[in-house]
């Protein structure tokens, strides 16, 4: 480490600098649901997290899919056939 570089604060300082981070980018959590017929059954088919520019999905299964578009473009991979629709349920806040 070069020596002529200073720390951002004490400890407690630079901890809160990063936790204010953490908070400012943390992507937004949401799950893919399919829902068969109108309002007949619905499952949990991904669970993903939304970037500024990109989502990433996992589904159920263990595969992984990046969308380079948003949560809502992940939609396609989960459409199967005209009884079943996918949608984008966000997790909220609590």
């Amino acid at each position: 480490m070069r020596n002529d570089i200073r720390p951002l604060g004490n400890e407690d300082e630079f901890n809160q600098l990063l936790s204010e981070m953490v908070a400012d980018q943390a992507p937004r959590m949401f799950a893919v649901v399919q829902e068969y017929g109108e309002r007949i059954d619905g499952r949990i088919a991904a669970w993903g997290m939304a970037f500024d520019e990109h989502a990433a999905v996992v589904d159920v299964r263990g595969n992984i899919f990046i969308s380079t578009e948003s949560a809502e473009a992940s939609l396609r991979r989960f459409e199967l056939g005209r009884e079943i629709t996918p949608r984008v349920v966000w997790v909220e806040q609590k």
